[in-house]
């Protein structure tokens, strides 16, 4: 690699980016995961803005995005809301859809115009965001939500599909993406993990958000 290309492509760019699990505890995601704690069990749920022990262990299941979400508030204007605050903006937003028990989301469109509406962000929903992008668009500032299965925490070698979950990429190496996971280990799979771009291909959907700082206050 000469001098010019180098400086052209630095060969490492990972943003200082705070890290939120999708849970309220982080050292508890294994257990609750794996099926050893009940999410209800966790003693850090009022933190997550629930108004009950049921409530939390239902949404915390499905809250990837608002994770990826509040990293990036956190990143670029110091502070994030709870949890629950911005899940049921997001319902309220067409982001999430209630559909009995289940729920529809985290839906890309509806999602990108309220983080930029209500919180000032640039946002883009990409249905069609070639890998061959990401490292890019992380070296000109931005951060990516990406649709990954989940199973990427472990490095599974062979994942059912791909998609499923969304983690937020914070970094860039010559190698491998550098990405926060809301479900990922304590220790292992959380903070900065990596994984090369070879084998990102059989987790990645091919799809995500892209956001960026914005220029305007956000609504209030």
């Amino acid at each position: 690699m000469t001098d010019r290309h180098a400086r052209r492509h630095p060969p490492r760019t990972v943003h200082a980016v705070p890290y939120h699990a999708q849970w309220a505890s982080p050292e508890l995601v294994e257990a609750i995961v794996g099926g050893t704690l009940d999410a209800a069990e966790d003693p850090l749920w009022r933190a997550y803005g629930a108004e009950s022990r049921e409530e939390y262990a239902w949404w915390s299941w499905r809250l990837c995005g608002v994770a990826c979400l509040r990293m990036a508030l956190e990143y670029w204007q110091g502070s994030a809301p709870s949890a629950m605050e911005l899940a049921r903006e997001c319902v309220a937003a067409g982001a999430y859809v209630r559909r009995g028990d289940g729920l529809d989301g985290l839906i890309y469109a509806p999602f990108a115009a309220y983080a930029h509406e209500r919180w000032g962000l640039r946002a883009a929903a990409r249905p069609h965001l070639p890998l061959a992008e990401l490292r890019r668009l992380i070296e000109a500032g931005q951060l990516l939500l990406l649709s990954v299965h989940p199973s990427i925490r472990e490095l599974a070698p062979a994942p059912e599909r791909r998609g499923g979950h969304l983690v937020l990429a914070v970094g860039a190496t010559e190698d491998a993406l550098v990405f926060h996971n809301p479900s990922g280990f304590k220790g292992r799979s959380q903070e900065y993990a990596s994984i090369e771009w070879a084998e990102l291909d059989r987790f990645y959907a091919g799809r995500g958000v892209v956001l960026g700082p914005g220029t305007g206050r956000p609504a209030r």
